[in-house]
């Protein structure tokens, strides 16, 4: 093993939220270390491969603190931590225009308000991955050409194993690069590498029961290194229950040009999603990422089927971006229709009645205005319940899709990583999906994670340095 020069910052990660730490330490006069396992100069991450939604729980990421913070508690219901809700609500436009300045550019994606900031150029609204020149490429590369431009380094193929600690504080990393193991001493660390999406140990002990049946709707880099360093060094893990991702089509999972689109979020939402049995297993009112969520909490996340009638495959399903309705046919799946519940049935292969007696009593909630009183009930303030009564009916057998884990290491509104006893650990940060306490809970809350992303990636590059001026004092 042998032993670099010491740094003033060294970080873990080099997607958006350990550029933008590094980015912003560089330009507060330290001199940062970027350890990025990927060897490529395109090194892949979900931040590269993002469609570049800036949003702040699907609201305009602009608006004013005290609006941003009432999105997030809605959102949230509670769960997130108040002083990280109230950090996302401050920095959030403060986040965007530190982005402009480094010469990253911005257009209006849509209508919607989530829409309203969306990275340029903006990535391809068609099948498949087409990242490359995109707005998450774009947003990487012109990071770390100002992290150069500012005296720091990104060293490519660098696989960090483990934080170094004396007397509780973090003093470095040992990291594999290439053939050789290195210890880099730092006065800060700062771990950005994303979540644990895709190691299959942790999803199945904290998400799904059978992560073999999830789809990876993500770069597949996420493996939990920088929770499981944290965690060995002491820090607290939250909220690692839940995960943003969306409802796929079931022949995601090895059908590359059904992911990352379309997505069934739209179908499900407006219908309901059954079991093998035919009946409801979930809330549907809750959103796309809460169904993807209830899905792969499932004994077998490959049972369920969502079930609409022609006024939502009309509505819903065509009008959301890239929605199932017509793009499942154009990407070579057909949704399965025909005229009645019956034949529904005996085409997807659901119990012949069992269908028909959940649509029934569906319905009637509907009618009644009782969707409280269903088993399991069903949610709508966020989502109108439509009946499933006008012919023709769809189906389309789903899987759930999981783009990256909410949870992690818990840390405090300066991006510090906390301790079971939820005091700092001296020298070390957390930034972005690496991180817990902010989205997930009951409902699999959703802030944005890119925002989340950007706006604790400054604010630990800001707390490094007001650390370091303050020891030099």
């Amino acid at each position: 093993m042998s032993n670099d020069a010491r740094h003033d910052l060294v970080v873990i990660g080099g997607g958006l939220a350990g550029l933008a730490a590094a980015c912003r330490a560089a330009e507060l006069g330290l001199r940062p270390l970027v350890l990025e396992a990927g060897e490529d100069d395109r090194y892949i991450c979900n931040s590269r491969i993002t469609g570049g939604i800036f949003h702040v729980a699907m609201h305009d990421i602009r608006v004013d603190t005290a609006e941003a913070r009432r999105h997030i508690e809605n959102a949230s219901c509670g769960f997130a931590r108040p002083e990280l809700v109230e950090a996302l609500a401050e920095n959030a436009g403060r986040s965007i225009d530190w982005l402009r300045r480094q010469g990253i550019r911005f257009i209006r994606g849509g209508p919607t308000p989530e829409l309203g900031t969306v990275l340029a150029p903006p990535r391809l609204q068609q099948f498949g991955m087409h990242w490359k020149g995109r707005g998450g490429d774009v947003l990487l590369r012109t990071l770390s050409d100002r992290l150069a431009e500012n005296d720091g380094t990104i060293m490519r193929g660098a696989r960090v194993r483990a934080l170094l600690m004396d007397s509780g504080r973090c003093i470095g990393v040992e990291a594999e690069i290439g053939e050789e193991v290195r210890r880099i001493e730092s006065a800060a660390i700062v771990v950005a590498d994303g979540g644990f999406q895709a190691d299959a140990e942790l999803v199945r002990q904290h998400i799904s029961p059978a992560p073999e049946k999830l789809c990876q709707r993500n770069a597949e880099t996420g493996r939990g290194d920088g929770i499981r360093m944290a965690a060995a060094a002491g820090a607290k893990l939250v909220g690692m229950d839940s995960f943003y991702g969306h409802v796929l089509h079931r022949d995601a999972r090895t059908n590359g040009r059904l992911w990352p689109h379309p997505m069934i979020d739209s179908m499900a939402v407006s219908g309901i999603v059954v079991d093998r049995e035919g009946r409801r297993v979930l809330d549907e009112g809750l959103g796309g990422v809460s169904v993807a969520n209830a899905i792969a909490r499932l004994a077998d996340p490959l049972s369920c089927t969502v079930i609409c009638d022609s006024v939502a495959w009309r509505g819903p399903a065509r009008d959301a971006i890239l929605g199932p309705n017509p793009n499942l046919a154009k990407a070579g799946c057909e949704a399965a229709v025909t005229n009645t519940l019956d034949e529904l049935a005996d085409k997807v292969g659901l119990p012949v009645g069992q269908l028909g007696e959940t649509v029934r009593l569906y319905n009637d909630a509907v009618a009644r205005g009782r969707l409280h009183a269903l088993d399991p009930p069903r949610t709508s303030d966020r989502f109108p319940s439509l009946a499933i009564a006008e012919a023709q009916y769809f189906a389309v057998p789903v899987c759930a899709g999981i783009t990256y884990t909410m949870g992690g290491i818990a840390i405090d509104a300066c991006a510090r990583a906390l301790d079971e006893n939820d005091r700092p650990i001296p020298g070390l940060f957390a930034a972005g999906a690496t991180t817990g306490g902010l989205e997930g809970g009951p409902n699999s809350a959703y802030t944005g994670g890119l925002s989340k992303a950007v706006v604790f990636g400054l604010l630990a590059g800001e707390a490094v340095a007001a650390q370091a001026a303050r020891q030099a004092a």
